[in-house]
């Protein structure tokens, strides 16, 4: 995409949708490159759109991409990354192999293997691990998982910081899907779900649109993170229809709902949604958010944050419905904060909590702890 394009996007997301956090996924070609990737970026960074009651931004950009050189980790770290992606799709290297042979761009199994490592000599703190599950016995890959999450660990001091677990699907013109004899059934994604969530207890867990909203239903309170309104086709938000969709989408999606239907689904389960950043432009990354998240701490600031951002988001995009709806979710969070003072909570907390409440119910809009 062209960055003028880049910016339409995220216009829409940040404006019309209420995005906060985007993970963007770049292609595997020399074009797209770190200097691309960092161009992107900045361009995304800068975009403020007004909205009912306040403005919408992307306040952290998240990365998909291939593997790269530790100097090009450095660039797209100083272009203000927050988590960098690579999946290593299968960690069973017969079949990595045969899906990518050597002599195709992605043909090198420990060039991707050790990409995070690469990432994390270049400064890049928060990484985030993942298998395409159903490319291979997904008893193998959730060890496969749990050994370079160990390893990470071994290195660096710090795990990743989240774990996702795509199914594979149906995708244009691949017919692989139609032959594999490892498509995950819904009872074992279930269970692997529940061991990676078990094994590396500190990780966000990503669950992602592949999955149906009755499933998502199923393992969300396992999990801390999921996709909502999400478009797999170039360009799929700002220039192109629902319509259009199944004819340029990379794969088949699970659910397709609005974000505004996946919130008030969430919120009517008494789930809220965060849509919290401060922790990473606060320095709470790397081995400063792994200390506190090991040790509880970090929670109490997302209770409180995640409160805020939630508010800030009915005010300024939520529906009638789901507002009515979230707003009665909030009302007893505030009350469950409270019965925490003074134990999790000191009292000046608590006061400065209701105040950044009020005002962001005010118009005031990204107060956070």
């Amino acid at each position: 995409m062209s960055i003028p394009e880049v910016r339409k996007e995220a216009e829409v997301l940040a404006g019309k949708l209420g995005h906060k956090r985007l993970v963007v996924v770049f292609g595997e070609h020399p074009s797209s490159g770190a200097d691309y990737i960092c161009e992107v970026m900045r361009e995304i960074y800068k975009v403020k759109v007004k909205t009912r009651r306040g403005f919408g931004a992307i306040r952290r950009v998240n990365v998909n991409a291939a593997p790269m050189s530790i100097a090009d980790y450095k660039k797209i770290k100083a272009a203000g990354i927050g988590t960098f992606q690579v999946f290593q799709e299968t960690y069973h290297l017969e079949t990595y192999n045969q899906v990518h042979p050597y002599s195709t761009i992605k043909g090198n199994y420990l060039w991707r293997l050790y990409s995070l490592h690469r990432a994390m000599e270049a400064g890049i703190d928060d990484v985030a691990i993942g298998a395409l599950f159903g490319l291979y016995d997904w008893r193998f890959e959730v060890m496969g998982l749990l050994a370079h999450a160990r390893d990470l660990e071994k290195h660096f001091g710090i795990g990743p910081h989240t774990v996702s677990f795509p199914r594979l699907e149906p995708a244009a013109n691949t017919p692989f899907i139609k032959k594999t004899d490892h498509a995950v059934k819904d009872e074992d994604f279930k269970k692997l779900v529940a061991v990676l969530r078990l094994s590396i207890p500190y990780a966000g867990m990503i669950v992602t649109c592949r999955e149906t909203p009755q499933m998502m239903r199923e393992v969300i309170a396992m999990c801390t993170q999921r996709d909502a309104s999400s478009k797999v086709g170039i360009g799929a938000y700002s220039e192109r229809g629902d319509a259009q969709e199944e004819n340029i989408q990379q794969f088949i999606l699970g659910d397709s709902r609005s974000l505004d239907a996946v919130i008030r689904d969430l919120a009517s389960m008494g789930y809220i949604t965060s849509f919290c950043t401060a922790g990473y432009r606060c320095g709470r990354t790397g081995n400063n958010i792994m200390t506190m998240l090991k040790s509880g701490k970090e929670g109490c600031l997302c209770k409180l944050n995640a409160v805020l951002t939630f508010q800030e988001w009915l005010e300024d995009f939520g529906s009638a419905e789901t507002r009515k709806i979230g707003e009665e979710l909030i009302a007893r969070e505030i009350a469950e904060i409270e019965k925490r003072v003074p134990g999790d909570f000191s009292p000046v907390i608590l006061q400065s909590f209701k105040e950044y409440h009020s005002r962001i119910k005010n118009g005031e809009r990204d107060l956070c702890f």
